[in-house]
Parts: structure tokens; sequence; C-alpha cells
């Protein structure tokens, strides 16, 4: 059965679902395989490795904030290093300019960003996060908490700040048909799935287990990926 904020989102955007994952259905993106992307697609890829370069860098500032936040290093330096470097081939497999070359240059390149679309963007978001997260511990674990509700949005349908640029509602995994960005995609969102269930994990021994509250997705969405 589906998570049921994939089953909401993917109503939401009056597509199907099949073969047990959130179905990358295009509206206007091109066939599989090594087919180009057209400018939707290779935007919304720009973006999402800008995005969890972003996530990886606010996980290692916390990470040096709070070094008995374990969970802070753990995601930031093994799973998000990962996402950023696939999402980094993905863009040299489509043939388009990677916006952060220099990304594991650390600890120099944490909060830099150079994208000439998006740069701008993350440069402000990195500095709202890791101030939001800077007062104790239990805020950093609410902000990695957004990151991941946030990442699940942004790659499954199309981040706002897209759509407040002229790119269609649906620009993300909703919109393509290449494969090889379905498959990524789809693995991006279980992993954006196992690191909420963390991060609520922690902040729920703080406040109560069950009294989380969604802060970017719908609670029924958080619910369903919880197993609530």
């Amino acid at each position: 059965m589906q998570p049921l904020y994939r089953v909401l989102l993917l109503l939401a955007i009056g597509i199907a679902v099949s073969g047990g994952t959130f179905a990358g259905k295009g509206q206007g993106g091109r066939g599989g395989g090594n087919a180009g992307l057209d400018t939707v697609e290779a935007s919304h890829l720009t973006f999402m490795r800008e995005e969890e370069k972003l996530a990886r860098d606010v996980y290692l500032t916390f990470s040096e904030w709070y070094p008995g936040a374990t969970a802070f290093e753990a995601i930031g330096e093994r799973s998000e290093q990962t996402h950023t470097d696939t999402l980094r081939d993905k863009l040299e497999q489509y043939g388009h300019p990677d916006p952060n070359p220099d990304a594991n240059e650390l600890p120099r390149a944490i909060g830099l960003f150079y994208g000439e679309e998006w740069g701008w963007y993350f440069e402000e978001k990195y500095l709202e996060l890791t101030e939001a997260g800077s007062g104790n511990v239990l805020d950093a674990l609410y902000v990695g908490a957004l990151i991941e509700e946030l990442d699940m949005n942004d790659i499954g349908v199309c981040p706002k700040v897209m759509v407040d640029a002229g790119y269609p509602k649906s620009c993300g995994l909703a919109y393509t048909n290449a494969r090889g960005l379905i498959s990524t995609y789809n693995s991006l969102i279980n992993g954006s799935e196992n690191h909420l269930r963390t991060f609520v994990r922690r902040i729920e021994r703080e406040i109560g287990e069950g009294n989380y509250e969604a802060q970017y997705l719908t609670q029924k969405e958080v619910d369903g990926i919880l197993g609530r």
C-alpha cells in the first residue's frame, strides 16, 4: 500500500498511482532512457542538486553545534552526501552543468551556493534554517524534520519558488517520464521518509509520543509516513 501522503499528492494533481510507487507521469517531460531533459526537468534537477546540498550543509552545521545529537552527523555525512553526489552525477549524465562544482570541498563549501538560477534562494534558505535551529537541539531537530517534509514535496510535485517563477505546479517526479529521474527521485523520497521518522522519534522523546505536528506537508501526509 502506498503511504497516504503519496496518494494525496497524486490525487491533488490528477494522476494515477501505479506499480506501488509515486509514478512519474509526464505532463510535458520527455521519454525515458537516455533522452535529453526538457527545460522544466533540467531546472528541477538542478534545483534538487542544490536542495540536497542545502540539507547536507544544515545538518553538518548542526552536528558541529550539537555534537551529542548524532542524527545530524549520521544523516548529513552519509545519506545527504550520497544524495547530493547522486544528483551531481545525474546532471552529468544528462549533459547539464553542476551549479555546485566545489560542493565536496568541506568545510569551505558549507552554506555556499553558486547556481545562476537558484543560488540566491539557497543562500537565503541556509541562513534562515540555521538561524531557526540555533537556539537548542530541539529547535534543530524541528528544522531537520521541516527540511525532510519540504524535500518530499519539492521532489514529488514542485518547489513553491519554482511555481512562483512560472514553472508548472507539477515540475518534479509528477512531471517527468525520464526513467533515470523517476528511479532517483523515488529513492530520494524514500530516504526523506526515513530521515523524517528519525527526527520525529528524537523530537517526541522531548515532547511526548504522537505530539509532532506537520510543518509543511499536511498532518495526514505526515501521519501516513509515520505509520499512524
